[in-house]
Protein backbone atom coordinates (compact mmCIF):
# COMPACT_ATOMS: atom_id res chain seq x y z
CA UNK A 1 0.00 0.00 0.00
CA UNK A 2 2.58 2.37 0.68
CA UNK A 3 4.62 1.85 -2.56
CA UNK A 4 1.12 2.80 -3.94
CA UNK A 5 0.98 6.15 -2.39
CA UNK A 6 4.67 7.05 -3.18
CA UNK A 7 3.87 6.63 -6.72
CA UNK A 8 0.63 8.36 -6.50
CA UNK A 9 2.67 11.44 -4.88
CA UNK A 10 6.00 10.76 -7.59
CA UNK A 11 2.90 11.19 -10.68
CA UNK A 12 0.73 13.95 -9.41
CA UNK A 13 3.86 16.01 -8.41
CA UNK A 14 5.84 15.32 -12.01
CA UNK A 15 2.10 16.59 -13.53
CA UNK A 16 1.83 19.32 -11.31
CA UNK A 17 5.79 20.61 -12.27
CA UNK A 18 4.39 20.16 -15.82
CA UNK A 19 1.52 22.06 -15.83
CA UNK A 20 3.37 24.86 -13.92
CA UNK A 21 6.28 24.41 -16.42
CA UNK A 22 8.37 23.45 -13.03
CA UNK A 23 9.82 20.71 -14.21
CA UNK A 24 13.79 21.69 -14.37
CA UNK A 25 13.35 22.29 -10.59
CA UNK A 26 11.73 19.24 -10.03
CA UNK A 27 15.01 17.18 -11.98
CA UNK A 28 17.55 19.52 -10.06
CA UNK A 29 15.62 18.22 -6.85
CA UNK A 30 15.56 14.77 -7.67
CA UNK A 31 19.20 14.52 -8.53
CA UNK A 32 19.84 16.61 -5.38
CA UNK A 33 18.08 14.81 -3.09
CA UNK A 34 19.30 11.43 -4.56
CA UNK A 35 22.85 12.74 -3.91
CA UNK A 36 22.16 13.91 -0.49
CA UNK A 37 20.57 10.85 0.24
CA UNK A 38 24.04 8.59 -0.85
CA UNK A 39 26.00 10.53 1.44
CA UNK A 40 23.89 10.41 4.34
CA UNK A 41 23.35 6.56 4.16
CA UNK A 42 27.14 6.43 4.21
CA UNK A 43 27.51 9.00 7.33
CA UNK A 44 24.70 7.02 8.66
CA UNK A 45 26.49 3.67 8.12
CA UNK A 46 29.55 4.47 9.83
CA UNK A 47 27.41 5.80 13.48
CA UNK A 48 25.50 2.84 13.51
CA UNK A 49 28.35 0.05 13.03
CA UNK A 50 30.31 2.01 15.67
CA UNK A 51 27.20 1.83 17.92
CA UNK A 52 26.02 -1.73 17.10
CA UNK A 53 29.84 -2.59 17.84
CA UNK A 54 29.27 -1.21 21.20
CA UNK A 55 26.44 -2.80 22.16
CA UNK A 56 28.35 -6.07 21.02
CA UNK A 57 30.78 -4.72 23.42
CA UNK A 58 28.06 -4.42 25.92
CA UNK A 59 26.90 -8.06 25.29
CA UNK A 60 30.31 -9.78 25.97
CA UNK A 61 30.67 -7.35 28.75
CA UNK A 62 27.70 -8.73 30.19
CA UNK A 63 25.62 -5.23 30.58
CA UNK A 64 22.94 -6.70 28.28
CA UNK A 65 21.85 -9.26 30.56
CA UNK A 66 22.06 -7.23 33.42
CA UNK A 67 19.75 -4.64 32.21
CA UNK A 68 17.98 -7.72 30.92
CA UNK A 69 17.67 -8.83 34.26
CA UNK A 70 16.32 -5.18 35.63
CA UNK A 71 13.69 -5.00 33.10
CA UNK A 72 12.57 -8.45 33.08
CA UNK A 73 9.99 -7.95 36.01
CA UNK A 74 8.28 -5.12 34.10
CA UNK A 75 8.54 -7.03 31.20
CA UNK A 76 6.63 -9.80 32.84
CA UNK A 77 4.25 -7.55 34.51
CA UNK A 78 3.47 -6.30 30.82
CA UNK A 79 3.20 -9.52 28.77
CA UNK A 80 1.52 -12.02 31.81
CA UNK A 81 0.57 -14.70 28.78
CA UNK A 82 3.74 -14.92 27.87
CA UNK A 83 5.56 -18.01 30.23
CA UNK A 84 8.23 -17.18 32.38
CA UNK A 85 10.92 -18.60 30.03
CA UNK A 86 9.49 -18.33 26.89
CA UNK A 87 12.25 -17.42 23.97
CA UNK A 88 9.46 -14.67 23.55
CA UNK A 89 10.60 -12.65 26.54
CA UNK A 90 14.24 -12.80 26.02
CA UNK A 91 13.53 -11.27 22.13
CA UNK A 92 11.39 -8.32 23.66
CA UNK A 93 13.98 -7.64 26.10
CA UNK A 94 16.34 -7.64 23.18
CA UNK A 95 14.38 -5.15 20.94
CA UNK A 96 13.75 -3.09 24.15
CA UNK A 97 17.25 -2.35 25.05
CA UNK A 98 18.44 -2.12 21.44
CA UNK A 99 15.76 0.62 21.08
CA UNK A 100 16.74 2.07 23.89
CA UNK A 101 20.47 2.82 22.02
CA UNK A 102 18.38 3.83 19.23
CA UNK A 103 19.44 1.16 17.30
CA UNK A 104 16.24 0.72 15.61
CA UNK A 105 17.82 -1.20 12.72
CA UNK A 106 19.18 -3.75 15.23
CA UNK A 107 16.07 -3.79 17.31
CA UNK A 108 14.17 -4.84 13.58
CA UNK A 109 14.91 -7.88 13.46
CA UNK A 110 14.62 -8.91 16.89
CA UNK A 111 11.16 -7.86 17.07
CA UNK A 112 10.36 -9.62 14.25
CA UNK A 113 10.85 -12.99 16.20
CA UNK A 114 9.06 -11.78 19.18
CA UNK A 115 6.41 -11.42 17.18
CA UNK A 116 6.69 -14.79 15.61
CA UNK A 117 7.02 -16.31 18.94
CA UNK A 118 4.05 -14.68 20.29
CA UNK A 119 2.12 -15.73 17.26
CA UNK A 120 3.11 -19.55 18.13
CA UNK A 121 1.80 -18.69 21.22
CA UNK A 122 -1.28 -17.07 20.18
CA UNK A 123 -2.02 -20.68 18.23
CA UNK A 124 -1.81 -19.58 14.50
CA UNK A 125 -4.93 -17.50 15.37
CA UNK A 126 -5.01 -15.00 12.84
CA UNK A 127 -6.27 -12.19 15.21
CA UNK A 128 -3.64 -10.54 17.39
CA UNK A 129 -3.02 -11.35 21.03
CA UNK A 130 -2.98 -8.82 23.94
CA UNK A 131 0.69 -9.51 23.78
CA UNK A 132 1.40 -9.16 20.63
CA UNK A 133 -0.80 -5.26 20.70
CA UNK A 134 0.80 -4.83 23.93
CA UNK A 135 4.13 -5.53 22.25
CA UNK A 136 3.72 -3.34 19.04
CA UNK A 137 2.68 -0.43 21.21
CA UNK A 138 5.80 -0.64 23.42
CA UNK A 139 8.06 -0.60 20.69
CA UNK A 140 6.49 1.82 18.40
CA UNK A 141 6.74 4.58 21.28
CA UNK A 142 9.80 2.96 22.92
CA UNK A 143 11.75 4.42 25.30
CA UNK A 144 14.70 5.81 23.69
CA UNK A 145 17.84 6.98 26.38
CA UNK A 146 20.59 7.55 23.16
CA UNK A 147 19.00 8.69 19.78
CA UNK A 148 22.34 7.33 17.74
CA UNK A 149 20.45 7.91 14.04
CA UNK A 150 19.03 11.47 15.25
CA UNK A 151 22.45 12.53 17.15
CA UNK A 152 24.09 10.51 13.43
CA UNK A 153 21.67 12.96 11.18
CA UNK A 154 22.77 15.97 13.18
CA UNK A 155 26.33 15.01 12.40
CA UNK A 156 26.56 14.68 8.97
CA UNK A 157 24.89 17.81 8.99
CA UNK A 158 27.51 19.88 10.61
CA UNK A 159 24.87 20.61 13.69
CA UNK A 160 27.13 22.40 16.67
CA UNK A 161 25.69 20.16 19.42
CA UNK A 162 23.95 17.41 17.74
CA UNK A 163 23.98 15.78 21.13
CA UNK A 164 21.32 18.35 22.66
CA UNK A 165 18.39 16.13 21.52
CA UNK A 166 19.75 13.22 23.96
CA UNK A 167 17.72 15.22 27.37
CA UNK A 168 14.29 15.92 25.59
CA UNK A 169 14.14 12.55 23.45
CA UNK A 170 14.51 10.40 26.54
CA UNK A 171 11.54 12.53 28.19
CA UNK A 172 9.56 12.55 24.92
CA UNK A 173 9.98 8.82 24.71
CA UNK A 174 9.24 8.11 28.28
CA UNK A 175 5.82 9.99 27.78
CA UNK A 176 5.26 7.89 24.47
CA UNK A 177 5.82 4.47 26.59
CA UNK A 178 3.69 5.35 28.96
CA UNK A 179 1.31 7.02 26.91
CA UNK A 180 1.16 3.73 24.56
CA UNK A 181 1.00 1.58 27.98
CA UNK A 182 -1.87 3.30 29.41
CA UNK A 183 -3.96 3.52 25.82
CA UNK A 184 -3.11 -0.43 25.62
CA UNK A 185 -4.53 -1.30 28.95
CA UNK A 186 -7.53 0.64 29.08
CA UNK A 187 -8.62 -0.99 25.19
CA UNK A 188 -8.04 -4.05 26.46
CA UNK A 189 -9.48 -3.43 29.93
CA UNK A 190 -12.72 -2.18 27.92
CA UNK A 191 -12.68 -5.16 25.31
CA UNK A 192 -12.68 -7.73 28.49
CA UNK A 193 -15.87 -6.10 29.91
CA UNK A 194 -17.37 -6.34 26.78
CA UNK A 195 -16.76 -9.51 26.44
Amino acid sequence: MVNYIWVILTVVGIVFGMINGTMDEINKAIFTGASEAVTLSIGLISILVFWLGMMRIAEQAGLLNALAKVFRPLVRRLFPEVPAEHPALGYILSNMIANMFGLGNAATPLGIKAMEQLQELNGGDITASRSMVTFLAINTASITIIPTTVIAIRMQYHSSSPTEIVFPTFIATILSAIGAILIDRYFYYRRSRKG
